[in-house]
């Protein structure tokens, strides 16, 4: 069994409670029914269709999403160096940007600490109609887990990919994804960016 992080929960019909939360690996988002209650941040533990705390069993899975299936492409330049189709099938990394960069002499890949942790944690937010500060917010954390699990220091990682990400928003755009997600851009305001993007947008 897997641990997963609840983020949310709201009311939902007669006595049962709908749950949400995300494990760091793959990373995995499941929505849970349940009659009991918990506070966000509490750690609950399933095997895909039941959930439990401790050795009770508190609930069960209703809904699954993995990273499985899921397209990561580096074909196109992306002004948050991040980014996804809005369909969600396809996550979007920088064709400029390193693919493995090395930490206190440890390689990570930024496919996956980028595209797969953070990207697609945040587009599946965003899909649930979550506001994107809170979507980022959750998705950094679970890009942090994962890149803390690896045995890197987030400090060193986020300075790093930090200055990498700077370079990449400076680069004028040549080539973007005709179906890019501009939810990030319309929440930021980033208005000069968006509108590098739709002139730069495959034909």
């Amino acid at each position: 069994m897997e641990e997963y992080e609840i983020i949310e929960y709201a009311k939902g019909s007669g006595n049962i409670d709908i749950l949400k939360a995300i494990n760091f690996k793959e990373p995995t988002y499941i929505r849970i029914e349940s009659e009991k209650r918990f506070t966000v941040g509490t750690i609950v533990k399933s095997d895909g269709k039941a959930v439990f705390e401790g050795t009770e069993q508190i609930g069960t899975v209703s809904e699954v999403k993995s990273g499985s299936g899921i397209t990561i492409s580096t074909e196109y330049d992306i002004k948050y160096t991040g980014g996804y189709s809005k369909d969600g099938s396809t996550i979007y990394v920088a064709r400029t940007l390193p693919k493995i960069v090395e930490i206190n002499g440890k390689q990570i890949s930024l496919i996956e600490s980028i595209g797969r942790h953070h990207e697609l944690v945040e587009k599946w937010l965003i899909d649930d109609l979550y506001q994107y500060p809170y979507a980022h917010e959750v998705a950094t954390k679970i890009e942090r887990q994962y890149v803390e699990s690896l045995g890197i220091a987030w400090h060193d990682y986020d300075e790093q990919v930090g200055k990498l990400l700077h370079e990449n928003y400076e680069r004028k755009l040549e080539k973007s994804p005709k179906d890019l997600d501009m939810s990030p851009y319309v929440a930021s305001s980033d208005t000069e960016a968006i509108t590098e993007i739709r002139n730069s947008a495959d034909p």
